[in-house]
């Protein structure tokens, strides 16, 4: 049996973006053949490629999904940094705004990747590749799964390589890593089976891109991040990346876009809420000119909470959740899947390991998903239930920027937990709560009393939550 030594069986992944990649490397110790398949050609250098257009923009590697990635891919951080990539610490290194507050600089103890969307993920194919039993297949598409037994059981992949007819695979399990734009929902529909129930936000975000020649040393950080506020919903991020550049990515939202000539991106930059990143771009020679990526709807799709799914069919990263990219979670999130997808099929295979990695996929999305949706409802434009709840934990979450300005303990603590390392209790413990809560008095009817046990008392996930109805854990900016 699968996950007692013995490795047999045919896996066939839908997509080789971070997210198939992640699960092909896990199901590699289990399963003696997994395929991926990819529709792009496949870049042999770092380039960005068409199926992932985010990938001229900016990307956050959150040290929990560093660890991770380490975990998996042992000396990877050694490997991309000789590579020209940055390893720095999340507090000490980076200038972080928030609400307008400078976060205080100290050594936190979360390392963090700076590294490019296309150089990570060109390493990660040449690791997955080498792994016994993986091949990698680019150019050719996945037009469905296929099935026997009434729609039962996944017996196999239509695929349609380049120049050739469409023919099938056998498969002993199908995984859709197909991302944003997955079809899953058409092929199981095509299978007899309902689609997922799929929550939504719309935070209207439009990012503009661009690079920029960075000198090593000339500046005091290696990163600056900014974060949009209620009263100026844009925001920006420059991260250092290989070849010594600067990747610049400036976002609005409501129809304030960022433009795409270089003028007017530069006089956006300077209408962000802190005039550090436009100054930062003052002094640095652009290589490229903007890029526009409108950003979709954030999806989060159910597919724990269906009754029926056919046997040998599983879904990972995006297809399952599309996260808010202003928050950098999204490769994390996948990391911690590609985790529980190998510790579940050692368990053992089929419909179970299936359902055990569904469920706790869905309890690595709960947190962050929380988090950006919650910190999402802070703009009056983005549409969603705002309970009472909500709004105490990002009234909370605003004066805890404040503190985190002239504390560097409490901006520790919100460090850790946007890095996914600790839980969103940790900002309510007793000491971050007593130094949030000193700064200033609560300026609502609503004791801090009052504010700290609803942010507190059933953070668990809770039941249900239909489309549009917003989080009950802590929301951070």
């Amino acid at each position: 049996m699968k996950g007692e030594g013995r490795r047999d069986g045919h896996a066939v992944v839908a997509g080789a973006g971070i997210g198939g990649l992640l699960a092909a490397r896990a199901l590699s110790e289990t399963y003696g053949r997994v395929t991926v398949l990819e529709r792009d050609a496949l870049p042999q250098g770092g380039a960005p490629r068409r199926g992932v257009p985010q990938s001229h923009h900016s990307h956050g590697m959150l040290s929990r999904g560093f660890d991770v990635l380490e975990e998996l891919f042992p000396g990877l951080g050694e490997d991309l940094v000789a590579g020209g990539a940055l390893v720095c610490d999340a507090q000490a290194d980076v200038r972080w705004f928030n609400d307008g507050h400078e976060l205080l600089r100290a050594p936190s103890g979360l390392p963090c990747l700076l590294v490019s969307r296309p150089a990570l993920e060109r390493y990660l194919r040449s690791r997955v590749a080498a792994l016994p039993g993986v091949e990698i297949h680019d150019r050719c598409e996945v037009l469905e799964p296929v099935a026997a037994d009434g729609g039962t059981r996944i017996t196999g992949v239509r695929l349609l390589r380049v120049n050739s007819e469409p023919e099938t695979v056998p498969a002993d399990l199908f995984v859709d890593s197909t991302g944003r734009g997955n079809r899953g929902a058409t092929w199981l529909g095509a299978l007899g089976y309902e689609p997922p129930q799929e929550e939504r936000v719309d935070s209207e975000l439009v990012y503009v891109s661009r690079e920029y020649r960075r000198r090593p040393g000339a500046e005091d950080a290696d990163a600056y991040v900014v974060g949009a506020s209620a009263d100026a919903p844009r925001g920006g991020v420059a991260l250092s990346g290989e070849g010594d550049r600067w990747l610049v990515t400036l976002f609005g939202m409501n129809g304030d876009n960022p433009p795409l000539d270089p003028e007017g991106y530069h006089r956006f930059a300077e209408r962000l809420p802190v005039p550090d990143l436009h100054r930062l771009l003052s002094r640095l020679e652009p290589l490229t000119e903007p890029r526009l990526m409108r950003i979709p709807v954030s999806i989060r799709r159910r597919y724990d909470r269906l009754e029926r799914l056919p046997q040998g069919y599983l879904v990972f990263g995006d297809a399952i959740c599309q996260f808010n990219p202003t928050y950098g979670q999204g490769m994390t999130v996948a990391a911690c899947e590609a985790i529980a997808l190998r510790d579940c099929l050692a368990q053992g295979s089929g419909d179970q390991a299936v359902r055990r990695f569904l469920q706790q996929a869905t309890e690595a999305a709960d947190v962050p998903w929380d988090m950006s949706v919650g910190a999402d409802l802070r703009f009056p434009f983005v549409k969603g239930r705002r309970t009472l709840r909500v709004k105490l934990l990002n009234r909370y979450v605003s004066r805890l920027h404040r503190a985190a300005a002239e504390d560097t303990e409490v901006g520790r603590a919100f460090l850790w937990v946007a890095n996914l390392k600790s839980p969103p209790q940790r900002l309510f413990a007793p000491r971050v709560l007593a130094r949030v809560l000193r700064r200033r008095p609560v300026a609502t009817t609503v004791t801090a009393v009052t504010a700290v046990t609803a942010a507190t008392a059933p953070i668990a996930p809770a039941g249900p939550v239909p489309t549009e109805a917003q989080p009950e854990r802590p929301a951070t900016a």
